[in-house]
């Protein structure tokens, strides 16, 4: 399974995040993906110079793919790309919107010159609608799709820490793009593939938007307690540490009430019944469950909780999730040397992911020039 698209070629003219997430995944499973940048390079190696002096954004998403740099604006380098994207099985781009056409590569074009060719374009706001000109940012989605207003506490909205939008937009992309490889398999056709950063969070949003819509319900801003289940949530032990557990079913609420709360006429009493209940008495609730863990230290509540069959978990630093005993982590080599990051969340037959390394800027222009001439040669002389 780590090879499963040996043999796949990808070309992306790429940058940033939501691009680079997708094509890198599709390098993890064995595809050559060519990397085309600006001769300044994909701006991501400069969001920070946190890791060895590089970008944590570029070696996260960058692995296994060759940095081929080229001036599309030049006759000579866009006939190079034109090259390429003909004997490539996947192209795909996340310009801003409209660049790509103005560069002669639209993939509507490309699809009418290579019929087997899959296409993924990869925007803010996709390429139809009144803000589908915009440029597009990972906050910028953030806000207008109302994620951030249901994020944060009473006190304010916030922005979810990581890019969740154009990681959504990646993973988006790059499911999509297995599924037109393998509908190609079949057909022997490519595909056009559209993904925008707002479609892929949106689609995230159908919980609350639903039961807004339905039910006139409101999604309140609740720090680290769920917004429509009760109780679930962080509570503070007596050593000053803060667990996370939840409640999920009546049985969990039988059990919780019985074994760790050691009050079990609260499983049927008014007001606690069942969670739309809880949820509209919830500030009872906390005061009943936040007495109980003060007398409890992090590690006797987890132990009880345990007990009891439910779901738990420490309040962790990013600090904590660095050192924690449970993170699988993977070396990958850097133009800077070696680093260990965090691995693939996907296992194939108990095997150790294998990162191909992550590339310099440039560093395989010239092998691909070469390889391009070498193609083009015997055209030549044939002609």
């Amino acid at each position: 399974m780590r090879n499963c698209l040996e043999g796949i070629t990808v070309v992306a003219v790429e940058q940033a995040v939501a691009a680079p997430y997708a094509s890198s995944r599709l390098a993890d499973a064995g595809a050559r993906v060519i990397k085309v940048e600006r001769p300044e390079g994909d701006f991501a190696r400069n969001y920070d110079k946190l890791v060895r002096g590089q970008s944590a954004y570029f070696v996260w998403l960058n692995r296994g793919k060759e940095s081929v740099c080229l001036d599309l604006r030049s006759e000579a380098d866009h006939a190079v790309l034109d090259t390429l994207v003909a004997a490539a099985d996947v192209f795909i781009q996340n310009l801003k919107p409209g660049s790509i056409e103005k560069l002669g590569f639209g993939s509507a074009d490309l699809r009418r010159r290579f019929p087997r060719l899959i296409t993924c374009d990869i925007s803010g706001f996709g390429q139809e609608g009144p803000f589908s000109h915009l440029k597009a940012y990972d906050l910028i989605v953030q806000a207008e799709t109302g994620l951030c207003a249901i994020t944060g506490t009473q006190h304010g909205p916030a922005r979810v820490g990581v890019s969740v939008c154009d990681i959504s937009a990646g993973m988006t992309a790059h499911s999509a793009i297995l599924q037109a490889l393998y509908n190609r398999e079949r057909t022997g056709e490519g595909a056009g593939i559209q993904v925008s950063l707002f479609d892929a969070v949106a689609d995230w949003m159908n919980v609350p938007v639903l039961q807004h819509n339905y039910s006139g319900y409101r999604t309140v801003r609740g720090g680290v307690n769920h917004p429509s289940l009760a109780p679930y949530g962080a509570y503070r032990c007596a050593d000053g540490k803060d667990v996370i557990f939840s409640v999920q079913n009546d049985r969990e609420w039988v059990n919780f009430c019985e074994k760790f709360l050691k009050r079990q006429e609260l499983t049927r009493a008014p007001g606690f019944a069942d969670n739309m209940e809880r949820l509209g008495n919830r500030a009872r609730l906390d005061e009943i469950i936040e007495w109980r863990f003060s007398e409890l230290s992090c590690e006797e509540a987890m132990q009880e909780l345990e007990a009891a069959g439910l779901a738990y978990g420490r309040l962790n630093e990013v600090s904590d999730l660095s050192t924690h005993p449970h993170v699988r982590r993977v070396e990958v080599g850097t133009p800077e040397g070696t680093v260990e990051t965090i691995a693939p969340a996907a296992i194939f037959n108990s095997e150790r992911a294998l990162l191909r390394p992550v590339p310099a800027l440039g560093a395989h222009t010239e092998t691909v020039r070469e390889e391009i001439q070498a193609r083009l040669r015997p055209r030549a002389a044939s002609a």
